[in-house]
């Protein structure tokens, strides 16, 4: 089961035994990633980020988000000031992207030969948290690694037997616990059906 790690280093499990992973390989071929965190703890520059950044592991990719200095000027406690914090965030996080994407990419490469999955880069500031270059895999639809880890965790349970059941299994769940509301959506969905095809009159 795939776990998000908070720490220097922290504790994990590798990846589950089952299926074919990315670029040809067995899931049971590939390596633990359980030391990852403490593998980040020791590559990364310390003056990159506040804190241990969260390492999040599954069979495909090993995701690093990590947490920038807060920003030093002072914003109203308006609309407008809120706004302005928000661009001043995304914008401090634009910077560190482009100012560490070489090291980054180096970084990457060590740990993708390591561990033998992708790496994704993340930061946040304040209220703002943007990822850079995650993975979107195939899984009967397009999914990100938080999706694939509720998938996973769903497996390594023994709820499902695999991603696709998985995926299967919380559909029907959401289908038995959200009747009401996909009644109101289906009559709202034959409302717009009724008038798109009705067209504009007068």
């Amino acid at each position: 089961m795939a776990r998000m790690h908070r720490g220097w280093p922290g504790p994990g499990r590798g990846p589950g035994n089952k299926g074919q992973g990315r670029g040809g390989w067995q899931h049971a071929d590939l390596p633990s990633a359980s030391d990852a965190p403490a593998w980040v703890r020791g590559r990364l520059p310390e003056e990159w980020f506040t804190e241990a950044p969260e390492v999040t592991v599954d069979r495909e990719e090993v995701l690093i988000v990590g947490t920038l200095p807060a920003l030093t000027e002072d914003f109203e406690d308006s609309d407008a000031g809120r706004a302005d914090r928000a661009a001043a965030e995304a914008g401090r996080i634009s910077r560190f992207r482009e100012q560490t994407r070489e090291e980054r990419i180096d970084i990457a490469r060590q740990a993708e030969h390591r561990y033998q999955r992708k790496v994704a880069w993340g930061a946040r500031i304040g209220d703002t948290e943007e990822l850079f270059t995650t993975l979107s895999v195939p899984v009967m639809t397009r999914l990100r690694q938080p999706e694939r880890v509720v998938l996973d965790t769903l497996v390594d349970a023994g709820v499902a037997r695999s991603r696709s059941d998985a995926l299967a299994w919380a559909v029907r769940l959401v289908g038995e616990h959200a009747d009401e509301w996909l009644d109101e959506l289906r009559t709202a969905m034959a409302k717009v059906d009724e008038l798109r095809g009705r067209g504009p009159t007068g």
